[in-house]
């Protein structure tokens, strides 16, 4: 790809070199780059790309992006900008003939129900003949293939190559998962959505934006850039502060519970392994039976149902989507046991998610509510006591112990939870070792008890310092049931 027509219109600071040469392909790591590739020297967290700009020109690179002064070297292109992040997403889009324009491109963001919310929408759109595609934390879903990713929402370089995948499969929508990090680091800058749909705004994340305000301007930079519709939860204070700062900036659907909305929900049921409610728009209604419980998972389906509503569906081509979705890997996942306990995974990993997620298993509880947990390292440390607090408020055997640890002391971190489970009453475990931890509860488990592994969910891993090792909570339940059944019988 011609060099001069890739920068197109792009503000640039100043050139040394030939723009009018042939770009194979752009990287932003320097140990990818192949001869006549195009090194953008990012600037990052942890490292800084202008340190690697001589081992990109070594391995091949004709060009390099960048932002410091360097030592420029003969037959070498440079290009100075202003922010290397932005340019990043530029060229992405450019390179992949901006894919976004030929796709409709729905962008849901929240602290909590994200994912959920984008497997409903898939469903839906794909019962109704809507080829769909997902980019989140579960993986980049195309024609029911998955393929891993790092971050929930996945560089632009990332980003633009999938959509323009989809495109070629024939896929005419893709939902895709917007973290406020993201939106931060202009991963979805120059991408053309359709749709931004919000969920929630509850405490998380905190490490990276200290204050809940930059938390909310961060996730709120996501419908300044829709095109056709916003749909909001105004049951969330935050939604309500959405509308208020957009100022109709498009047209805004509404969606709830509590609060007067455009699509809203009642005459709920609730049940062990769904939930079932009144579905209604405009003087519409249908009644819903997700496979999924939970009341959380009826406000997921509100939003996934409003989408449907803006891309031309009825109420039946939504019922059918909805419930047509059988269940989600690692949110209120039941595993398949064949006890007289239950035992469910959820990726609940914030002081908002545990609640909602416990209060939801009180309302189909018979016997105890026994929640493995603990916190993850190197991330917001003062949500800890609060999840611990949580966990103690509503459940009857709290057992503490370690999730993703990182570069921190296990221990430091459930001290840190147990601050808060010590607020309450109720008495508690510390077993450091999660897979002993899984164990225990299993071991301690009587008729008609819920067991819940808490924080994983999808994940089959953990990561301690800068390894990850397999860790698969549903294998680690299974094969020790299945062990533990032998034993009793000899």
């Amino acid at each position: 790809m011609n060099l001069a027509w890739l920068l197109g219109s792009y503000e640039i600071i100043r050139i040394s070199g030939n723009i009018d040469i042939d770009i194979n392909s752009i990287q932003q790591d320097s140990r990818l780059i192949e001869e006549g590739d195009l090194f953008i020297a990012k600037k990052g967290f942890c490292t800084d790309g202008h340190k690697f700009i001589d081992q990109a020109i070594k391995n091949g690179a004709v060009c390099i992006v960048l932002e410091d002064d360097v030592e420029v070297k003969s037959g070498i292109t440079y290009i100075w900008v202003r922010d290397t992040e932005d340019i990043l997403a530029y060229l992405s889009s450019r390179y992949y003939n901006e894919p976004s324009k030929y796709i409709s491109l729905i962008g849901v963001t929240g602290t909590n129900g994200k994912t959920s919310t984008t497997y409903f929408i898939k469903s839906i759109l794909d019962v109704n003949n809507i080829k769909t595609g997902i980019i989140g934390t579960t993986g980049i879903i195309t024609n029911e293939t998955v393929e891993s990713i790092k971050n929930t929402t996945p560089d632009p370089l990332v980003i633009n190559k999938t959509l323009r995948k989809m495109i070629e499969s024939d896929i005419k929508a893709c939902v895709m998962e917007v973290s406020s990090h993201s939106l931060d680091l202009k991963r979805v800058e120059y991408l053309d959505l359709d749709i931004g749909i919000f969920t929630n705004l509850t405490k998380d994340h905190l490490d990276h934006h200290k204050t809940m305000e930059n938390y909310y301007k961060s996730k709120l930079k996501l419908f300044y850039k829709t095109s056709k519709c916003n749909i909001i939860n105004v049951d969330s204070s935050y939604g309500m502060k959405i509308i208020d700062d957009l100022k109709n900036k498009i047209y805004t659907l509404t969606y709830g519970i509590e609060n007067k909305a455009d699509v809203f929900a009642n005459n709920i049921e609730y049940y062990k392994n769904k939930v079932k409610f009144q579905l209604n728009f405009n003087e519409q209604s249908i009644v819903i039976e997700l496979n999924i419980p939970g009341k959380f998972n009826i406000y997921n389906a509100l939003a996934a149902a409003s989408c449907g509503l803006i891309l031309g569906l009825d109420l039946n081509d939504i019922k059918r989507g909805l419930e047509n979705l059988k269940g989600i890997k690692g949110r209120l996942e039941v595993l398949p046991i064949n006890k007289d306990f239950t035992v469910i995974i959820d990726f609940a990993h914030t002081p908002d998610g545990l609640e909602e997620v416990l209060k939801n298993l009180s309302y189909i509880a018979n016997g105890r509510i026994i929640v493995v947990f603990g916190a993850g390292g190197n991330r917001d440390r003062t949500k800890r006591p609060e999840m611990g607090e949580i966990v103690g408020m509503y459940s009857d055997i709290p057992i503490v112990t370690s999730d993703n640890p990182r570069f921190e002391d296990p221990l430091k971190i459930i001290e840190d939870v147990v601050k808060g489970v010590e607020k309450t009453s109720t008495r508690y475990k510390i077993i450091v070792d999660r897979k002993e931890a899984i164990e225990y509860a299993l071991d301690i488990a009587e008729p008609n008890d819920i067991i819940l592994l808490a924080g994983k969910g999808h994940e089959n891993y953990t990561i301690i310092g800068d390894n990850i090792y397999p860790f698969n909570e549903r294998e680690i339940v299974l094969n020790y049931l299945k062990d533990k059944s032998i034993h009793e019988r000899r």
